[in-house]
């Protein structure tokens, strides 16, 4: 599925619990994360979080913002068993 927000384009590679819901997105989005590769939503407490993180190739990539730290970040900054959804920015 083809997202739009803020005149970039998403693809929705992954959704856990029937996460994503476009209006909770486009209120938190901001020009921030029109920089990131990827956009981890996730619910805690029924409110969304945002989070960005790049391709692990990408230099402005560290530690805590790679593609391939985002489970481990799942599993120790989320709610467990949360809805979360994420978008892969298309280019």
């Amino acid at each position: 599925m083809e997202i739009v927000i803020n005149n970039n384009k998403y693809d929705l590679v992954k959704e856990y619990k029937n996460a994503f819901n476009f209006e909770d997105v486009s209120t938190l989005f901001t020009d921030y994360f029109d920089d990131f590769d990827y956009i981890l939503g996730d619910y805690a407490y029924n409110k969304l979080r945002l989070k960005g993180f790049y391709e692990d190739s990408n230099k402005k990539a560290n530690a805590v913002n790679k593609f391939s730290y985002m489970n481990e970040y799942i599993d120790k900054y989320c709610a467990y068993e949360c809805r979360y959804f994420i978008l892969k920015k298309k280019i």
